[in-house]
């Protein structure tokens, strides 16, 4: 949840512009056609729903806006985001979260896992073998996209978000995949750790990439934010010019690193994992800073 709440003052200062740079930041953010956001950290926490988030989801609605969720978190299928969502006060089908081209929202329940299959079914478009950690909403999407799952001889080694499968077993298996079989290391986001509702950090993807990278002496490929492979499928399924969307996250290192590379006006909210120890450690900056997402409402 969001400790600390910034003023307008000293939001302008921490995006290093003068408070009538800010305010007209904030105009033209609003004036976005479309939006690429985050969901833990931004819509919310665990199980809980962060302040203005149904707030935000309404307005986009109702202004009828162009956007999409697209989360690093590649475990969920569409059917349990769209219960835990409910659980949450947004009732959103699960129908409705891979909507055709001609509606205004767009909900894009597991970009992560579809991300990682199209990626490896340009590589093999005849489908190959996989071993894969993660969760049903990986394996299922790479099964959509002509992979089976196998633990002899597999092309890849797919790590998706951490699950039960994340033991040391499971990792030795991997291990084993890639030294001896020779299979590639795929990974489906870099992000090394996460955040409870304690805000306990919880070890990442990126976390365990690093430990299959440093014993196998093998380089990973990544396909969530901040790789630019992940937003030119955004922005493609949007149908919008970059020019006419922003991407809304909590992370420096993948959600506002990801805008920066894709040249999409990057917002950053504080109701995440940054904070002000870490918000400046990093060479790029965002085009905006807000306490949370309920501010583009007022």
């Amino acid at each position: 949840m969001i400790s600390t709440r910034f003023s307008a003052a000293e939001l302008s200062e921490m995006t290093e512009v003068t408070d009538q740079a800010y305010a007209d930041r904030l105009t033209a953010i609003k004036a976005k056609k479309g939006f690429i956001i985050d969901m833990d950290g931004v819509i919310y926490h665990g199980s809980q729903l962060l302040p203005g988030a149904k707030e935000f989801v309404d307005w986009l609605i109702s202004e009828n806006k162009q956007f999409l969720f697209l989360t690093n978190n590649s475990t969920p299928t569409p059917k349990e985001l769209s219960e835990k969502l409910h659980r949450m006060g947004l009732d959103i089908p699960p129908t409705n979260f891979y909507t055709s081209g001609n509606k205004s929202i767009k909900f894009l329940t597991n970009p992560l896992s579809i991300a990682t299959a199209k990626f490896l079914q340009s590589q093999k478009p005849a489908g190959g073998k996989v071993f894969a950690l993660g969760g049903p909403g990986l394996t299922y999407a790479l099964y959509e996209h002509g992979f089976t799952m196998s633990e002899t001889k597999p092309d890849y080694v797919v790590i998706g978000t951490e699950g039960t499968s994340h033991n040391f077993e499971g990792l030795q298996k991997a291990l084993s995949l890639i030294t001896k079989d020779g299979a590639k290391l795929i990974g489906t986001n870099p992000d090394s750790n996460g955040v409870k509702e304690n805000g306990e950090k919880v070890l990442g993807t990126g976390a365990f990439l690093a430990l299959l990278e440093v014993a196998s002496g093998k380089k990973a490929f990544t396909c969530g934010k901040p790789s630019s492979l992940m937003m030119s499928y955004a922005t493609t399924y949007l149908g919008l010019p970059k020019e006419d969307t922003c991407i809304v996250g909590d992370r420096m290192d993948t959600d506002i690193l990801a805008g920066t590379n894709a040249q999409i006006d990057p917002v950053l909210v504080m109701s995440g994992v940054t904070d002000m120890n870490n918000l400046f450690d990093d060479a790029y900056r965002p085009y905006l800073i807000l306490n949370g997402v309920g501010e583009l409402v007022n």
